[in-house]
């Protein structure tokens, strides 16, 4: 009876299959980046782009801002919902919660509060009102930076970090309400320690 002896892998057959393993690897990190980039873009539209939009052509086919009841080219004291929704439908009745996978945010159009008052859209993290964001989160706000400002900069550009506590978000008009204390104005990095929300200054700049 002829005795079988059992061959291990070569050299060159090991090398294959760590070719293969590392193939396999690359091919699931590189899914894992491509759900993660197409959830950050939907991000950016659905918190940014499509409220822009949606804003700037409320405004030019009513001569205001949705949010401005008494016209002085200032949103805070009219309804923002029923503008966009009720009265225009330029947006859903959903439009201002934004989900992705686990993430929920929710977005609102107010004016900065300070005394010369600018237009502005806020971004936070939240279901029905304004939490502070995870360092996860933060990501989100930093790919909406660089987007409009083209670099992640929290306290320059168009775009700031909302600091030391969470602005409001009304769930029945989608008015935000923000003190211009806390919207950053120094060069920085965004953290999640810090900033709980993001500032867009749509209409001028800050």
């Amino acid at each position: 009876m002829q005795n079988l002896k059992s061959k291990g892998f070569t050299l060159v057959e090991l090398a294959i299959v760590l070719v293969i393993i590392g193939i396999i690897i690359g091919a699931i990190l590189k899914g894992q980046d491509l759900i993660q980039n197409a959830r950050m873009k939907k991000f950016v539209n659905d918190a940014g782009r499509k409220w822009e939009v949606a804003t700037w052509i409320f405004y030019d086919r009513e001569g205001r801002f949705p949010g401005d009841a008494n016209k002085d080219g200032i949103i805070g004291d009219g309804n923002v919902k029923t503008d966009l929704v009720d009265r225009s439908r330029l947006l859903l009745s959903g439009d201002n919660q934004i989900t992705l996978g686990s993430f929920y945010f929710l977005v609102g159009l107010g004016n900065d509060g300070a005394t010369r008052p600018k237009n502005v859209l806020v971004v936070c993290s939240g279901t029905t009102s304004c939490q502070q964001a995870t360092e996860d989160e933060i990501e989100f706000f930093k790919t909406f930076d660089t987007s409009f400002d083209g670099v992640a900069d929290v306290g320059t550009g168009l775009v700031r970090g909302y600091k030391t506590t969470t602005p409001d978000i009304n769930a029945t008009t989608w008015v935000a309400t923000v003190a211009s204390a806390n919207i950053e104005g120094t060069t920085g990095n965004w953290t999640s320690g810090t900033h709980h929300a993001l500032v867009y200054y749509f209409d001028r700049r800050p």
